[in-house]
């Protein structure tokens, strides 16, 4: 995978797959993205789907990966599809 690396950070898409109809995990992804210190946007939530922009450095945004596919209680995550956010893809 190719990654852009702006200033030590990286911008990535994360698409987070499963059954995530908890009321929870919106505000369980942004608290955890906030409590890392990474700067995130959710920009598509179904009840099979969320999709989110992240940027920081690569380590944290490996911790968040594996904190969403552990997420509350209430929801499933089957998979997590990571992709660089390029000037292209924006």
């Amino acid at each position: 995978m190719v990654i852009e690396r702006e200033a030590g950070q990286l911008r990535e898409r994360m698409t987070i797959l499963g059954e995530l109809e908890g009321v929870s995990f919106v505000p369980w992804i942004r608290r955890h993205a906030a409590k890392l210190g990474l700067f995130h946007t959710i920009s598509n939530v179904s009840p099979m789907r969320i999709e989110l922009e992240i940027a920081g450095p690569e380590e944290l945004i490996d911790m968040m990966e594996v904190g969403c596919s552990l997420g509350p209680v209430d929801v499933w995550v089957e998979r997590i599809e990571r992709s660089a956010i390029t000037e292209e893809t924006r």
